[in-house]
């Protein structure tokens, strides 16, 4: 199992930027496919982005490319979500998850393990 711990949300005014961190523990990190789903008010959750166990590969829901930026350091067992120009759209509860390896990130389910959330807002 692997557990992850999201940090980095707050508010910020829209045009902004945020960055989120996801801290993983548990088993090898790189054993995991990641990704960054969120669910804003009264609405589903949403697949956000995604990136495969090396950071080589990542994957971007339309909503988001050009503006968000998934990444990860193996070696610090933690994944992250540069968000730049943000919209008051964008404002939800972010949680990152994790899947096994060799599932394909362009799949946006999935995924076994789930964070508590960090929570971004953004106002217009």
């Amino acid at each position: 199992q692997v557990q992850l711990v999201e940090s980095g949300g707050g508010l910020v005014q829209a045009g902004g930027s945020l960055r989120l961190s996801c801290a993983a523990s548990g088993r090898t990190f790189s054993s995991y496919a990641m990704g960054w789903h969120r669910q804003a008010p009264g609405k589903e959750r949403e697949f956000v982005a995604a990136i495969n166990w090396s950071g080589t590969s990542t994957y971007y829901a339309d909503s988001v490319k050009g503006r968000f930026t998934i990444s990860r350091d193996n070696a610090k067992n933690t994944v992250y979500l540069q968000m730049n120009s943000l919209k008051p759209e964008d404002t939800a509860v972010y949680y990152c998850a994790a899947k096994g390896a060799k599932r394909s990130i362009l799949d946006p389910t999935g995924y076994d393990y789930w964070g508590q959330g960090a929570q971004v807002t953004v106002s217009s």
